[in-house]
C-alpha cells in the first residue's frame, strides 16, 4: 500500500491520490504511517504523499490530515522513533501546520494544552510543534468558535496561552514550555502570563535545572516584562539564601539540610553570569535591573538588597556603560545603611519601632566569602568597590595638617564604618582570590607613594593586614615593594615608619629585599632634606629591632607583638643569628654617623635606642658604648668644676642664627633608661660568666658619671649656669634664644636625674632629698621662664615642652606622692596630665614603652587609681579654703586627669573597661579575684558614678558666689563619658540628672548646657524626649516673656535650670536641636513608610493588607509630631532675643512644615488603600492649623518689627559701619522667612489635595494666609515719596518714625 501512494503521489496531478486515500478505512493509514515509522523506513516520504492527497480546500482532506497529525504527534511521544525519524516527522508536520483552518488548530493546540496539564506527554518532542500551532492560529483573521463565544484568532492564542500557564506543568518539561514561546509572537499580557508561570516552577525544580530555565526566561524577557524577570530571580535566590543562612546557623545536628552550599553557590554563579550575558546583548535589560534596585532604595536600603542581587550587580561592573552607575548604587546604600544605623543606635524611639535587620555591610563581606566558589566575574567589582570605599570615606585633613585619626572603636561615624569596610573587602578578597593580589597590592602601594601629602594610614592598616596574613606569598609581589622603597626618602616621616613597620615580616623572609631597602637608607642618610636623613635613622632603628643577634633575651620582652608564626621564617636559625650580627654592627656604624648631624636626627637616635636594646639585649655594649663616648663630649670630667655639663657645646651658632646641636637632655634620658634595663635584665643573668669584668666597665663609668652630675646639679647655683633673673629670655635676641635653649636642657637634666635617682633609691631619706633639691632647681628655673613670658606676652615662651620624665616613673612617683610637698605633687599631677593628653592625640605616649598599649594600660590603671583616692579624699574646696595658690588646684588637675582618662580608656582600650574599672576598685583582694570577676561593668561604672555624682551635689549645695563652675563642668564630663558605660535600660542615671536640672539653679551657661546636654543623651537611650521638650519650652515662655507685650505669662518652673540668664541662647538653641533630631527621625520614619507603599503598589493583593503593620508607625509618626507642635506652640509666642535663637526657630518651623507636608503626601498615597485617613491625623491638622500657622505669621511681623525698630533706632547715634553690621544681621535674620511661608502655603496646598481625595474637609481648621499679593497702592507710595522727601530737607526723623509705625499697619492678617 505504501508503495502505492508513493508511486500515486510522484504523479503531476494529485486527483487519484485523493481518490485512493478516500477509499482507505480509517484506521488502515494511521497503522501503515505507524509501522514505516517504527521500521525506522522512510516515513517522511509517505507523510509527504499523505498530505499531498489531502488539501485543506476539502473537509475530507482537512479531517484526515486532522488524524494524521494526532497519530504522528502520539507517535513521536512514545518514545519507539529514532531520533533522525522523529525529527523528520516533526519537521514535515511544522511545514504543513498553516495550512490548517483555524477551529482544528484550536483542536490541536487543546491537545496539547490537555496533555501538559495531565502529565501524560513522555519525552516532550512534539511539544516543538505547538509554537507553529500557535502563530499559525494568530494569523488566523476569521472568527473562530471557542468555548461559549466566538473569538479572532489572536484572542484564542491569548484564551490558550493563559490556559496552558493557569495549568500544571510538568516538572521536567518546564524548560522546553519556556522555551517554546519564543518563537510564538506574543504580546506584552501575554508574556507576563509565561513569566509568571515559569517564576512560580522555580520553588519546584531542582536546583541544577533553574540556570537552563533563567537562560529561556532571559531569552523570553527580549519580548518584554524584564522587570518581572529580573525581580523574581533575585526575589527567588535571596529568599533561598536567607533560608539557607538560618539552616546553617541553626541546629548543628540537622541532618536535612536542603541544598549543600557549595552547589547553591555554583548555581548562583551560573545564574549571575546568565544574566550578564543578556544585559551585554540588551543594554535595556541592564538599565531594568539598576533601576529596579534603586527604587527599593527610596525608603529603605535593605529592601531590595540581598547577597545575591550584591553579587549580580558587582558582576555587572563589567560592563563599561554600567560600571559607575552600580558603584554608585552601592557606594550610597554602603553609607545610607550606615547612616540608618547611626540613627537607631542613638534613639531608643527607632529601637522600638524598627526592627533589627541585616545591613548591606555584611551583606557585601558575605559576598566576599561566597566568592570562594569560582565567581571570579565577581572579584573585580569587589576590589573596585573596595577601593572607591576607601578612597570617598578615608580621614580627611584638617587643620594645621593633622588628621583626626580614631580607633576603630570609636569610629561611630558613617563615613569611617564604609572606609573600614571598603579595608575589610579588600583584606579578604585578597585572601581568597590569588590572581587578583598583585593587582590589590599594586593598588595600595600606589596610594601610599603618591599621595604623601593627604592622610593615608588606612592604607598603611590595610598593607600591614595583608602582608601579616602572607608574607611568603607576597614574594612574588616583592619588585613591587621595592619599587616603593626608591620613594622614601621623598615620602613624611610618619608614613615612613609605619610603612616599613607595615613590611617588616617581608624583610625576614626576603634577603634581596633587605639589601635593596640598606642602599635606599644609606642614600637617605646623606640626603639634603633633613626629612629623608630621619626616615633613614627611622629604617635603621627598626631593622636593628626585628633581626635577632645569638643569645639576645626571649620575645617575651619584646615590646610590640609580632605574628611570630609568620615571622620565623628563617629555616638556618643558627645560621642567620650569626648573619644578624655582622649586619647589625655595620648597621650601628651607619648610625654612629648620624650623632654629627642636626639635634633632629640625633633625638631620634635616643627615643629609639631603647626599643633596639629591649629587642636585641646582644647589642647592649656596642649601644652603650656609643652613648657613652657621646656624653664624654659634653661632661666635666673634673669632680669639683661646676656646673657639670657643657651646656655651650651643645648650641650651634651659625652667624645671628642660633640652633640646638645636642640634645643632652634626651642623651642622658635614653642613657639613663638602657642603663636601669641593663641592670635589672642583662646583668642578673650574667652573674657566672667570665666576660662579666671587661662587660661591666662601661655601665659602672655611666654610673659614675651619673652620680657626678647628680652631686654637681644640687650644689650649682642657676648663676652657674649663667641663668638667673638678671639673664634675658627674649625670643628677639640671639642671648635670649640661647638662654632659653640651655633653660630647656637644665630643666630636662633635673627631670632625667629625678628619674634616675628615684629608680636606684630603694626609697633612701637622703635621695628623695637629692629629688627635692633637684625639683627646686627644676622649679626656679620654670618660674623664671614663666615670669619671663609673662612680660614678654608672647605665644611661643608660653608652649611647655614634653617632660622627659617616663609613663611608668610617673604612675610610681604619684603613689609615693601622696603626703608629700605640694608644689612636687602638682608637677607630677602636671606630667600625667600631659602624657595622657599626648595618649588622647596620638595614641602613644614619649619615652620609653610609649608604643606599647598594654605597658600604657597598666600606666593608666595606676595614674587613675592615685588621681582617684587624690580627688576624693581631698576635695577642691577642702584644698582651696586653706591657702589660695596661683593656678589650679591639685584636686582639680587630678578631676581634669580623671577626665581625659575616661575618654582616653573608651577611646583606645574599649575591650578592656573590665580590667580597668577592676583596677580602680581599692578593695579588691588578690583572694577575691575570681568572684570578682562576675561583677558587670554597668555594677562597677555605677559605684564610680556614684562618687563624682556626691562631688557634684556637694559643689552644687554650696553658694553661688562660691561656686566652682570649672570642677562643675569637669564633674558633668567624667558623669557624661562614664554614663555611656552604663546598659541602657538602666533608669537610674536619668532620673538622677533630670532631678540635679529639676531642683538647682545656677546662672553659669557652660555647666548649664553640659548639664541639658547629658540629660538629653540618656534620655534620649531611653525614650523619646519630645514631652521633655514641651515642658523646657513652656519654663522658657515663662522666663522670656511673650512676644505681645500686654500678655502676662504664668511661669511654670519644670527645671529651676532654666533662667533669665540660661533660657535663652543656651537652653533655646539646646532643645532647638532635640526638636532637629526628632523631626530628622520622624522623617527618616515617614521615608520608609512610603518606600513600603511604593513597594506594596506593585502587587494589589498585598496592598489592601498592607496599611495594618504600619499602624504602629504611624501613631508614633503622627503623636512626635503632635507633642513637637505644642513645643513650636510655645517657643513661637516667646519674645526670643534676636540673633542665633530666631534664626534657628525660623529653620526649624520650616522643617516642621516639610515633615508635616511629607506626612500629608504620604496618606495622599495610601488613603484610597486604607480607605481615608484616620482620626488622630484630622486632630493633629486641626492643631496645626488653630495653634501654629497663625502664630507663626504673628512670629513673623514680630521679627521684622524688631528688625526695623533696630534700624531705625541705630541710624542716628552709630557710625555708618555699625549701621551697615546691623542692617546685615537684619537681612541674615529675616533670610529664613520666605522659606518659612514657602513651606506654610506648601503645607496648604497638599491638604487640600488630600481633603479632595479623601473626601474629609480637613480645610475648615485653616485660617487663610497672610495676603501677599505685590500690588503698588499710589497714595501709600506718593506718601512715602513725600515723607522721604522731607527727611532729605530737615535732618530729624521725627516723620520717619511715623512712617514706620504705619508700616506694619499693612501686614494685618485677614480674619
Amino acid at each position: 500500500m505504501d508503495q502505492k501512494i508513493l508511486s500515486l503521489a510522484a504523479e503531476k496531478t494529485a486527483d487519484k491520490l485523493q481518490e485512493f486515500l478516500q477509499t482507505l478505512r480509517e484506521g488502515d493509514l494511521t497503522n501503515l504511517l505507524q509501522n514505516q515509522a517504527v521500521k525506522g523506513k522512510v516515513a517522511g516520504a509517505l507523510l509527504r504523499a499523505i498530505f499531498k492527497g489531502s488539501p485543506c480546500s476539502e473537509e475530507a482532506g482537512t479531517l484526515r490530515r486532522r488524524k494524521i497529525y494526532t497519530c504522528c504527534i502520539q507517535l513521536v511521544e512514545s518514545g519507539d522513533l529514532q531520533k533522525e525519524i522523529a525529527s523528520e516527522i516533526i519537521g514535515l508536520l511544522m511545514l504543513e501546520a498553516h495550512h490548517f483552518p483555524g477551529p482544528l488548530l484550536v483542536e490541536l493546540a487543546n491537545e496539547f494544552i490537555s496533555a501538559v496539564r495531565e502529565g501524560s506527554l513522555v519525552n516532550g518532542k512534539s511539544l516543538e510543534l505547538l509554537p507553529i500551532i500557535l502563530t499559525a492560529l494568530a494569523t488566523k483573521k476569521e472568527n473562530l468558535a471557542y468555548g461559549k463565544g466566538v473569538l479572532s484568532g489572536e484572542e484564542c492564542k491569548k484564551q490558550l496561552i493563559n490556559t496552558l500557564c493557569s495549568g500544571r506543568w510538568d516538572q521536567q518539561y518546564v524548560i522546553q514550555l519556556t522555551s517554546m514561546f519564543k518563537d510564538v509572537p506574543l504580546t506584552a499580557e501575554e508574556v507576563e502570563f509565561v513569566v509568571e508561570k515559569a517564576l512560580s516552577m522555580f520553588s519546584k525544580m531542582n536546583l541544577q535545572e533553574i540556570p537552563p530555565l533563567v537562560y529561556q526566561l532571559l531569552v523570553l524577557s527580549s519580548k518584554g516584562s524584564r522587570k518581572s524577570v529580573l525581580e523574581g530571580i533575585i526575589a527567588f535566590f535571596s529568599a533561598l539564601d536567607k533560608q539557607h543562612n538560618e539552616e546553617q546557623s541553626g541546629d548543628e545536628l540537622l541532618d536535612v539540610v536542603t541544598v549543600p552550599s557549595g552547589e547553591l553557590r555554583h548555581v548562583e554563579g551560573t545564574i549571575i553570569l546568565h544574566i550578564v550575558f543578556a544585559i551585554k546583548l540588551d543594554y535595556e535589560l541592564g538599565r531594568e535591573l539598576v533601576k529596579h534596585l534603586k527604587v527599593g532604595q527610596q525608603g529603605d536600603s535593605n529592601n531590595n538588597l540581598s547577597p545575591f542581587s550584591i553579587a549580580l550587580l558587582l558582576s555587572v561592573t563589567r560592563i563599561q556603560r554600567f560600571q559607575d552607575q552600580v558603584l554608585d548604587l552601592l557606594k550610597t546604600s554602603v553609607v545610607k545603611s550606615f547612616k540608618d544605623l547611626q540613627l537607631l543606635q542613638g534613639s531608643k524611639f527607632l529601637q522600638n519601632l524598627v526592627p533589627h535587620r541585616s545591613y548591606v555591610s555584611t551583606m557585601i563581606l558575605e559576598v566576599v566569602k561566597n566568592s570562594v566558589h569560582s565567581w571570579d566575574h565577581v572579584t573585580q567589582g569587589l576590589v573596585e568597590l573596595g577601593f572607591i570605599l576607601m578612597d570617598s570615606y578615608g580621614p580627611k585633613k584638617v587643620l594645621d595638617g593633622k588628621t583626626i585619626e580614631t580607633s576603630p572603636s570609636l569610629s561611630r561615624m558613617p563615613n569611617q564604618h564604609a572606609c573600614k569596610l571598603g579595608a575589610n573587602i579588600l583584606l579578604e578578597t585578597f585572601k581568597i582570590h590569588e590572581m587578583i593580589r598583585q593587582e590589590i597590592l599594586e593598588q595600595v602601594l600606589n596610594r601610599v607613594v603618591t599621595r604623601a601629602s593627604s592622610p593615608i594610614s588606612h592604607f598603611l592598616d590595610l598593607l600591614s593586614n595583608i602582608v601579616m596574613y602572607a608574607p611568603l606569598v607576597l614574594q612574588s609581589c616583592s619588585s613591587k615593594v621595592t619599587e616603593a622603597f626608591d620613594y622614601l626618602s621623598f615620602l613624611p616621616l610618619q608614613t615612613v615608619q609605619r610603612l616599613l613597620k607595615a613590611v617588616q615580616p617581608l624583610l625576614k623572609v626576603s634577603m634581596s629585599m633587605r639589601d635593596c631597602l640598606i642602599l635606599v637608607l644609606r642614600k637617605a642618610m646623606f640626603a639634603n632634606q633633613l626629612d629623608a636623613r630621619k626616615s633613614a635613622v627611622a629604617g635603621f632603628l627598626l631593622l636593628l629591632k626585628n633581626f635577632k643577634v645569638l643569645g639576645s633575651l626571649s620575645s617575651s620582652q619584646c615590646s610590640q607583638s609580632l605574628s611570630v608564626s609568620q615571622v620565623h621564617v628563617d629555616v638556618h636559625s643558627h645560621y642567620n643569628s650569626v648573619a644578624n650580627e655582622t649586619f647589625c654592627l655595620e648597621i650601628m656604624d651607619s648610625l654612629r654617623r648620624c650623632l654629627s648631624q642636626q639635634a633632629d636626627v640625633r633625638l631620634m637616635l635616643y627615643e629609639g635606642f631603647y626599643d633596639v636594646l629591649r629587642r636585641n639585649s646582644q647589642l647592649a655594649n656596642s649601644v652603650m658604648q656609643t652613648l657613652l663616648s657621646q656624653l664624654k663630649q659634653f661632661y666635666e670630667p673634673k669632680p669639683d668644676l661646676l656646673p657639670p655639663l657643657k651646656l655651650e657645646a651643645c648650641i650651634l651658632t651659625q652667624g645671628d642664627k642660633i640652633s640646638l646641636q645636642e640634645p643632652l637632655d634626651y642623651l642622658l634620658c635614653c642613657i639613663q633608661h638602657c642603663l636601669a634595663w641593663y641592670k635589672n635584665t642583662v646583668i642578673p643573668l650574667q652573674q657566672g660568666e667570665e666576660e662579666e669584668e671587661e662587660e661591666e666597665a662601661f655601665y659602672e663609668d655611666l654610673d659614675d658619671i651619673l652620680e657626678s652630675i647628680t652631686n654637681r646639679m644640687i650644689k650649682s647655683e642657676l648663676e652657674d649656669f649663667e641663668l638667673d633673673k638678671s639673664a634675658d629670655f627674649s625670643q628677639s635676641t640671639s642671648i635670649g634664644i640661647k638662654n632659653n635653649i640651655c633653660a630647656f636642657l637644665v630643666m630636662g637634666v633635673c627631670e632625667v636625674l629625678i628619674e634616675y635617682n628615684f629608680s636606684i633609691s630603694s626609697f633612701s631619706k637622703n635621695r628623695f632629698e637629692d629629688i627635692l633639691s633637684l625639683f627646686m632647681c627644676y622649679k626656679k628655673l620654670s618660674d623664671i621662664l614663666n615670669e619671663k613670658a609673662g612680660k614678654a606676652k608672647t605665644k611661643m615662651a608660653n608652649k611647655t615642652s614634653d617632660s622627659l620624665l617616663s609613663m611608668k616613673f610617673v604612675s610610681s612617683l604619684l603613689t609615693a606622692l601622696f603626703r608629700s610637698s605640694n608644689e612636687f605633687m602638682r608637677y607630677a599631677v602636671n606630667v600625667a596630665l600631659q602624657k595622657v593628653q599626648q595618649l588622647k592625640e596620638t595614641g602613644h605616649v614619649s619615652g620609653p614603652d610609649g608604643q606599647n598599649p598594654e605597658k600604657i594600660f597598666q600606666n593608666l590603671c595606676d595614674i587613675t587609681r592615685v588621681l582617684l583616692w587624690r580627688y576624693t579624699s581631698i576635695p577642691t574646696s577642702v584644698e582651696e579654703s586653706g591657702k589660695k595658690e596661683k593656678g589650679k588646684s591639685i584636686s582639680l588637675l587630678c578631676l581634669e586627669g580623671l577626665q581625659k582618662i575616661f575618654s582616653a580608656v573608651q577611646q583606645f582600650y574599649q575591650p578592656k573597661i573590665q580590667q580597668f574599672l577592676r583596677a580602680l576598685d581599692v578593695t579588691d583582694k588578690e583572694g577575691e579575684e575570681r568572684e570578682d570577676a562576675d561583677v558587670s561593668v554597668t555594677q562597677r561604672t555605677a559605684f564610680q558614678i556614684r562618687q563624682f555624682q556626691r562631688s557634684l551635689l556637694n559643689l552644687l549645695s554650696s553658694q553661688e558666689e562660691d561656686f566652682n563652675s570649672k570642677e562643675a563642668l569637669l564633674l558633668v564630663t567624667v558623669l557624661t563619658s562614664l554614663s555611656k558605660l552604663l546598659e541602657p535600660s538602666s533608669p537610674q542615671m536619668l532620673s538622677w540628672t533630670s532631678k540635679i536640672c529639676k531642683e538647682n539653679s545656677r546662672e553659669d551657661a557652660l555647666f548649664c548646657k553640659s548639664l541639658m546636654n547629658l540629660l538629653f543623651s540618656l534620655h534620649v537611650s531611653y525614650k523619646s524626649p519630645v514631652i521633655l521638650l514641651r515642658d523646657l519650652s513652656q519654663d522658657i515662655h515663662g522666663h522670656l516673656g511673650d512676644i505681645d507685650q500686654d500678655v502676662e505669662v504664668e511661669k511654670t518652673n519644670h527645671f529651676a535650670i532654666v533662667n533669665l540668664r540660661t533660657a535663652a541662647p543656651t537652653v533655646c538653641l539646646l532643645v532647638l536641636s532635640q526638636a532637629e533630631k526628632v523631626l530628622e527621625e520622624v522623617d527618616w520614619l515617614i521615608t520608609k513608610l512610603k518606600g513600603q507603599v511604593s513597594q506594596e503598589t506593585l502587587s494589589e493583593e498585598a496592598s489592601s493588607q498592607a496599611t495594618l503593620p504600619n499602624q504602629p508607625v504611624e501613631k508614633a509618626i503622627i503623636m512626635q509630631l503632635g507633642t513637637l507642635l505644642t513645643f513650636f506652640h510655645e517657643l513661637v509666642q516667646t519674645a526670643l532675643p534676636s540673633g542665633s535663637c530666631v534664626d534657628t526657630l525660623l529653620k526649624d518651623l520650616c522643617k516642621m512644615y516639610t515633615t508635616l507636608t511629607a506626612l500629608v503626601r504620604y496618606y495622599l498615597q495610601v488613603c484610597q488603600s486604607s480607605g481615608g485617613i484616620p482620626k488622630n491625623m484630622e486632630k493633629l491638622v486641626k492643631l496645626s492649623g488653630s495653634h501654629l500657622t497663625p502664630l507663626c505669621y504673628s512670629f513673623i511681623s514680630y521679627v521684622q518689627n524688631k528688625s526695623k525698630s533696630l534700624n531705625y533706632t541705630g541710624e542716628k547715634k552709630e557710625k555708618p559701619a555699625a549701621v551697615a553690621t546691623a542692617m546685615a544681621r537684619v537681612l541674615r535674620e529675616t533670610k529664613p522667612i520666605p522659606n518659612l511661608i514657602f513651606a506654610i502655603e506648601q503645607y496648604e496646598k497638599f491638604l487640600i489635595h488630600l481633603s479632595k481625595k479623601s473626601k474629609v474637609n480637613l480645610m475648615q481648621h485653616m485660617k487663610l494666609s497672610t495676603s501677599r499679593d505685590f500690588k503698588i497702592k499710589g497714595n501709600i507710595l506718593d506718601m512715602v515719596l513725600r515723607e522721604d522727601g522731607e527727611d532729605e530737607n530737615e535732618e530729624g526723623t521725627a516723620s520717619e518714625h511715623g512712617g514706620q509705625n504705619k508700616e506694619p499697619a499693612k501686614k494685618k492678617r485677614k480674619k
